[in-house]
């Protein structure tokens, strides 16, 4: 599944390749992805410019000219890519004034791909009730001390509700909390200010590192061809049984919330 700085990657990519071009035609499938395309909607983006392209959570936003946007989550396995040859899983295709179309292609369907009015966007459930941002100043050790007064669950189950801090995922949350030196099965409560300031410093430097890297996973999500490189620096996630690179103890994986988690016994108390 795209992360943030998955998705954080194809934003960048699309400032730079797809910012300025005019929409000149939109082709879409028949199958419905988690909300039914709607040719209508998506064609009325013909001959507007693509303004900007903002990030919140793991949602995309292009600004199109005559106050519309492009509303995009790439869900489990979609991706946005430009290029040329069409080829099966695509499901929505913007023909550009200048170079490949813009694809979305996404082979198990559950992402989203919405045009909405500036009215619509307001309102649009998906965007609601959203915690902060996790490279954002207001993620800090204050707020993360106060979603943790009282919580009885595991930190790691904390740090991937939407609710307090978007996007740090799954494969983010077991390395920064390997980064913090803090057990994964930890009740939030118990977690003490000093080391909640070290979570969040490794929060934000393992997003921030991976972005510089292009992502994680080795698909591509650079949008142009440029996979990601940062899983050949991971610390702890997919190492079961391998020795970790500070104590040599054996990564151990469990499952939390229904998810892979990975730690190092002998670093994470």
């Amino acid at each position: 599944m795209p992360e943030l700085p998955e998705v954080e990657t194809v934003r960048r990519a699309m400032e730079a390749h797809v910012v300025g071009r005019r929409i000149d035609d939109v082709w879409c499938a028949d199958l419905k992805l988690r909300e039914p395309l709607s040719r209508r909607r998506l064609k009325a983006l013909r001959d507007r410019r693509i303004l900007s392209c903002e990030r919140r959570a793991k949602y995309l936003l292009l600004h199109v000219e005559g106050a519309r946007t492009l509303l995009v989550h790439l869900g489990m396995s979609g991706n946005l890519v430009l290029r040329d040859q069409q080829l099966k899983h695509d499901h929505v295709v913007f023909y550009l004034d200048d170079g490949p179309p813009l694809v979305y292609h996404d082979p198990r369907r559950f992402g989203l791909v919405l045009s909405l009015t500036s009215k619509q966007l307001v309102d649009c459930p998906w965007l609601q009730n959203l915690g902060v941002e996790p490279l954002e100043d207001d993620f800090d050790v204050d707020l993360l001390a106060a979603a943790c007064q009282g919580r009885q669950r595991p930190i790691k189950n904390l740090l991937l509700d939407g609710h307090v801090v978007v996007g740090v995922g799954n494969i983010y949350a077991s390395e920064a909390l390997f980064a913090a030196a803090i057990r994964p099965t930890t009740a939030a409560h118990r977690i003490r200010r000093p080391r909640l300031e070290r979570l969040v410093e490794a929060i934000k430097t393992t997003l921030q590192r991976s972005i510089d890297h292009g992502g994680t996973t080795i698909r591509d999500y650079a949008g142009t061809g440029a996979g990601g490189y940062y899983q050949r620096q991971l610390a702890v996630y997919g190492r079961e049984g391998e020795p970790c690179r500070t104590c040599s103890t054996r990564i151990k994986s469990i499952v939390q919330a229904g998810r892979s988690t990975f730690y190092c016994p002998g670093c994470q108390r």
